[in-house]
């Protein structure tokens, strides 16, 4: 019984062992850097040439790579350029191992993206202090990723749990505004009901950012006439514009823009566009909202969407930085105005419709914010 339980109690402390792969044409070297790691609790997997390792590589999803350089139809630095340029296993550390020249190897194998290299005939003891800490490196990555895994999924319950008392404030100011009749009152219930509507929107950014970032989004395509939607945003964001002694305009073409969109979608980039202008922007100026059908590449419709402010405006090497999501968070601290994560889902939402977009200076002062698809 206790050496039953003394087992059983291994095999639950039992950590998965490392999975190295060994990548050489010539077999005895295989087998020879095999003998010197086989005492060490590795996986060990032999491979005999790079394109072999290309093809099993997402199957076998090591945790370090010993890669020869000299092999005939593919080298070693060729290998390691096409794992790198793959985004799921550019974590994975390569060491080169060659004949060649120290120097030059290191210098090319780094610019490949290889992290270490071992000079042949290789050094036993040399190859296992490598090996460990290179398995070191890449379980410290893993424990980071998974540690960013679980702080996201954390977030994402957090912003879906504030989902229900923003409705229910929704809720109770749409109900006071059919009782009261104190005009000013009733100025103050709007600017509520409005303040909860932009953190409602707010939220179901997030939520569909997460959804983007899991691949997990699927476009509802519907003819949507854009005019209609800037008409719209021209309507709920006009009392906030006023608030704030800001005129608020529209340039629209004469025709109904119509267009294959994610209405939802859409309608919440022109949304956070305007709300970023408007927050950002000070008293006594102008945002406008100009929307114009774009020149047409092919058969198909384009558009031209532009917010345009005369706020503080993006110094220029912030401009593409201001649309991710990590930069954000570092610009904020350094106090760069007029930035958000809503810029990020306007990004990520236009990219879904296969556009762009960018920031322009306004001249004299301001930026312009513009989206073509």
């Amino acid at each position: 019984m206790y050496n039953i339980e003394k087992s059983r109690e291994s095999s639950l402390n039992m950590t998965p062992r490392s999975k190295i792969l060994i990548v050489d044409d010539e077999q005895s070297m295989r087998m020879q850097i095999e003998s010197m790691l086989a005492n060490h609790e590795y996986e060990l997997v032999s491979l005999a040439n790079g394109k072999e390792l290309l093809e099993k590589l997402p199957i076998l999803s090591p945790d370090l790579i010993i890669l020869d350089v000299i092999m005939p139809e593919m080298d070693g630095f060729e290998v390691c350029r096409r794992i790198k340029a793959q985004g799921q296993f550019q974590h994975i550390p390569i060491i080169l191992v060659t004949v060649m020249d120290g120097k030059k190897v290191l210098a090319k194998g780094l610019e490949a993206g290889a992290v270490d290299f071992l000079q042949k005939p290789v050094s036993k003891l040399e190859l296992q202090v490598r090996v460990r800490s290179m398995l070191r490196i890449k379980k410290q990555y893993d424990e980071l990723q998974a540690t960013l895994r679980m702080r996201e999924e954390l977030s994402s319950m957090i912003v879906h749990d504030m989902s229900s008392p923003i409705v229910s404030v929704l809720l109770h100011a749409t109900l006071m505004q059919d009782k009261i009749t104190d005009p000013e009152l009733l100025k103050h219930l709007e600017m509520i009901r409005l303040a909860a509507e932009r953190l409602d929107s707010f939220v179901n950014d997030m939520l569909m950012m997460a959804k983007m970032e899991q691949s997990k989004l699927l476009l509802s395509l519907s003819l949507v006439d854009v005019n209609q939607l800037a008409l719209d945003a021209e309507q709920h964001f006009s009392i906030i514009a006023h608030s704030k002694g800001i005129k608020l305009q529209l340039q629209l073409p004469e025709l109904p823009l119509e267009m294959s969109l994610d209405s939802n979608l859409f309608r919440r980039v022109i949304a956070n566009l305007l709300a970023n202008a408007l927050q950002y922007s000070p008293g006594d100026t102008t945002v406008t909202l100009r929307l114009e059908p774009a020149k047409h590449i092919d058969d198909k419709p384009h558009l031209c969407l532009q917010v345009i402010d005369e706020g503080p405006g993006i110094p220029e090497e912030y401009r593409t930085r201001v649309f991710e999501k990590f930069e954000v968070v570092d610009m904020k601290r350094k106090g760069i105005p007029q930035i958000g994560l809503g810029l990020t889902f306007c990004k990520m939402a236009v990219d879904a419709h296969g556009g762009r977009i960018f920031i322009k200076t306004n001249q004299p002062q301001g930026s312009i914010f513009v989206v073509e698809i």
